[in-house]
């Protein structure tokens, strides 16, 4: 077992922390959090172990998980991997992408291993169809949330729309071309609404929605590809895949054939992939773990963590 400890015991760290307790591979030692109040209240409600110095919990751990503010990534991971401990850094892997290129190369040198929380890679729907989802030309994403004030310290494409963009750029293997964007700032300082038009090389266009200010939550994609229709709805964990195929030459009473103007008939068929239940956070924080102890590639690296937050600045620029 792995020992590990959490940095940042807000909302989302206090679900890392019961997660981490609760896993096999790891052995939960404590956490740090800059506010003691806060921290004594954590360790105290769930009896966990509160190390009042950042620097006392790293040395004692092999694995430092970093569940503070944005803004705070990079400094807690560059402490961490310069004592040579692995990093489970949260999305986005840092404020700049200059911090992200720097600890690429900490990684690089210090021979650490470390993994972004792009959560959504693990999310059971995603996974069931992902194998599926082959040289898509036309993405279309939507990432609506009820407004809350958590979050809000950063633009709507580093809080939300960043999953899709990581999600967008695990399949399409083509370099990005060209992003047209727009953004409005509705009750935040930085904009709640966004939509961004990502177009890549090999011809496959994005678009790209996200909003924090919904009325209702929706997290839905749809890849279309030759012959295939995907759709991921990462909010209720469903799928639809429609998918064509040659048309046999004496159909069936009840078989959907498609004929185009060129006279050629198409069938279509319905695949219905197995989706697995499961706690994405605890796989995305085990996967890490089995990077570690078989010294193989994390599912999410820094490199891809780090291409996430390029196209989402770049996304961000365009405003």
């Amino acid at each position: 077992m792995l020992k590990v400890g959490v940095l940042g015991a807000g909302h989302l760290g206090k679900i890392h922390l019961r997660l981490l307790n609760e896993s096999s591979k790891y052995e939960l030692i404590g956490f740090y959090d800059p506010d003691a109040i806060n921290g004594e209240k954590v360790a105290t409600e769930f009896g966990y172990s509160y190390f009042e110095n950042m620097n006392s919990l790293i040395d004692a751990v092999d694995v430092v998980d970093i569940v503070t503010p944005t803004l705070s990534h990079y400094d807690c991971a560059k402490k961490a991997m310069e004592k040579g401990r692995h990093v489970f850094i949260e999305k986005p892997i840092t404020n700049t992408l200059e911090e992200a290129q720097e600890l690429l190369a900490l990684e690089s040198k210090l021979n650490v291993k470390g993994q972004v929380g792009h959560v959504e890679r693990f999310n059971p729907a995603f996974s069931a169809v992902k194998n599926k989802i082959k040289n898509p030309m036309f993405i279309e994403t939507h990432r609506l949330a009820e407004f809350n004030p958590r979050g809000t310290d950063v633009p709507v494409v580093l809080d939300l729309m960043i999953h899709d963009i990581d999600a967008i750029l695990s399949v399409v293997d083509s370099k990005v071309k060209q992003i047209n964007a727009s953004g409005v700032s509705v009750i935040s300082h930085s904009p709640d609404i966004a939509n961004a038009r990502i177009e890549f090389e090999n011809g496959c266009v994005a678009n790209l929605t996200a909003s924090r200010i919904s009325l209702k939550n929706m997290r839905k994609s749809r890849f279309f590809q030759r012959d295939a229709y995907i759709s991921v709805d990462f909010l209720e964990k469903k799928v639809e895949v429609v998918k064509m195929k040659d048309a046999p030459e004496s159909p069936g009473q009840f078989d959907m054939i498609l004929q185009n103007a060129e006279g050629e008939k198409k069938q279509i068929y319905f695949e219905n992939p197995e989706i697995e239940v499961n706690n994405a956070i605890l796989d995305e924080l085990e996967t890490f773990a089995e990077a570690i102890n078989r010294d193989t590639v994390p599912v999410v690296t820094l490199k891809q963590g780090t291409h996430a937050l390029q196209v989402a600045l770049q996304v961000i620029q365009c405003f």
